[in-house]
């Protein structure tokens, strides 16, 4: 009996050295913190998100490349609070744009640089000096690079001397604190961190969140609200959205002969999924940031993609033509790959809304409306590439396919002309006139006008479903340029806070093969118009 109990005691030990060794050696888990409530850009956010955010600034991207591995925010960002030393010679920091690089000495072909580097660049330092702008004074593009880096640059400062970790809620609750370096609750993070005993790194982690959930208690963020963004940061239900429209397009295009009616269910029902995976981002934005989804570029791409597979569904359910389903899928899947796929022109980011956009009816039904009116156009971009694909394939256009178009033109127009009133109502609201020929403002009334003579050539006479469908397509090129080219080409105007920047090359890269489709089509057209004669 003494032997099996000595036995029992052996292994017991074995036991438990081996678990300790596992422990030591397995993975850290960053994520432990990833629901501590940071204080950042006017608002409490998860640690995750703060890192999400933070990593696309300094790198462009949410997962960075380092070395020879790809590193996600969460771990980037706690490794450059708990270790900072190590990441001012790491090569980090985006630097994308040619002309800069040529113009301070950077090496052309690489992409990313360390602080410490471009710290050094006297070149570059005497650019940043020079590169502020008088107020009011529009910057070119290689001064809004300049600036974007010098930003980066601070960033990194921030992240790396701790200041940016504002996660000590303060008594007054106006301005959070980083936690102090002597704080044991801060020491033994960063002892277990340096460790690399993921067992420790995770009770130190949990002790860390209570000490900050105890600091000023009434001023923390609500923990359903926390629990709530990073459910939304992990799950990316916009993602699983174009998922889901992807399948229904495959499945109605490969189904159209052979099991129509089967493809047309499936279609439905994965249209209609993916809908509700919308809705649920939606809900999850709106309850997390208390306003609408609206308020930037990212957020008008996922509700344009919204609005034209609800169109879509609305028309099928009138017409029951399989036409509109097939038409909205590709239109609604690439642009939430274009959101979910370029981060730093479009960022997905929950930030708070600037004093003019504050009033949230004006913002809602202007901003709602007009873009409801870009979705109704996306989708009779859709509808027109149908039709003139079967041109170019020899058929003719038929008459169902032009009355689908026609209407969805008119409900483009309406809610367009409705959103630019609109807007006008609001311009008067925050800036006490209806109108100043602001470069939106001008556009709009461009995008409108344009549309306007495509119907009225249509009902005139002057053209039947090829130019209906040729105007569809060159028309919308005007709403590219009033959605994007003001805020992210021309940058000017009373709407500075959709200002942006990236996503040129994309854009220009749509238009030319939009021109190109239809200079096919056009010669097509000519070509069997000639034969038939």
């Amino acid at each position: 009996m003494r032997n099996i109990y000595r036995n029992d005691w052996i292994l017991g030990g074995l036991f438990a050295l081996f678990i300790s060794g596992a422990s030591l050696f397995a993975a850290v888990d960053y994520s432990a913190l990833d629901a501590i409530p940071v204080q950042h850009e006017g608002r409490k956010k998860p640690f995750l998100v703060f890192a999400q955010e933070n990593a696309l600034m300094l790198s462009g991207k949410t997962v960075v490349p380092v070395g020879d591995r790809k590193i996600p925010a969460d771990e980037l960002l706690v490794r450059i609070w708990l270790e900072p030393q190590k990441w001012l010679d790491r090569p980090l920091l985006l630097v994308d744009y040619l002309p800069l690089k040529e113009a301070v000495g950077l090496d052309p072909a690489q992409k990313y640089f360390s602080y410490t580097k471009l710290m050094a660049n006297s070149a570059l330092q005497m650019r940043f000096a020079s590169s502020g702008m008088r107020s009011g004074q529009s910057a070119d593009s290689l001064t809004k690079k300049t600036n974007e880096l010098r930003n980066r640059l601070v960033t990194f400062e921030g992240l790396a001397n701790g200041s940016l970790y504002r996660v000590a809620a303060t008594p007054t609750g106006t301005q959070w604190t980083a936690l102090p370096s002597h704080q044991p609750e801060y020491v033994a993070l960063k002892n277990a961190f340096g460790s690399g005993n993921a067992v420790r790194f995770l009770e130190a982690a949990q002790t860390f969140q209570r000490l900050l959930g105890s600091l000023s208690p009434e001023d923390q963020p609500a923990s359903w609200k926390i629990g709530l963004e990073v459910f939304y940061q992990k799950w990316h239900p916009f993602r699983w959205a174009w998922i889901l429209y992807a399948i229904g397009g495959i499945v109605l295009a490969a189904t159209w002969k052979s099991a129509p009616a089967l493809g047309y269910r499936i279609a439905w029902s994965m249209m209609l999924a993916g809908l509700s995976f919308q809705v649920l981002g939606f809900i999850c934005r709106i309850l997390i940031a208390g306003r609408p989804p609206v308020t930037n570029m990212y957020e008008s791409v996922i509700w344009v993609a919204f609005g034209a597979v609800t169109f879509s569904l609305i028309f099928e359910a009138i017409y029951r033509s399989r036409i509109f389903l097939l038409a909205a899928a590709p239109v609604a899947v690439l642009s939430l790959i274009l959101a979910d796929s370029q981060p730093a022109a479009l960022n997905p980011a929950l930030s708070p809304l600037v004093a003019v956009l504050q009033s949230n009816f004006w913002l809602t039904t202007h901003v709602l409306t007009i873009t409801l009116g870009y979705a109704a156009f996306l989708l009779a971009l859709g509808v027109a590439h149908i039709g003139l694909i079967q041109v170019i394939l020899g058929r003719k256009l038929s008459a169902e396919l032009t009355h689908y178009l026609y209407r969805t033109l008119q409900v483009g127009v309406l809610l367009l002309a409705v959103g630019t009133i609109l807007g006008a109502v609001w311009a008067n609201y925050s800036w006490g006139r209806f109108w100043d020929w602001d470069p939106k403002e001008t556009w709009a009334l461009i995008a409108l006008l344009v549309y306007l003579f495509i119907l009225h050539g249509r009902i005139a006479g002057k053209w039947a479903g090829f130019g209906l469908a040729v105007g569809a397509v060159v028309g919308f090129l005007s709403i590219v340029m009033a959605w994007y080219g003001v805020n992210f080409v021309l940058g000017v105007g009373l709407h500075s806070y959709g200002f942006g920047s990236g996503g040129f090359g994309i854009a220009l890269a749509f238009v030319g093969v939009e021109l190109a489709l239809v200079a096919v089509a056009v010669a097509r057209r000519y070509q069997l118009c000639s034969s038939s004669v």
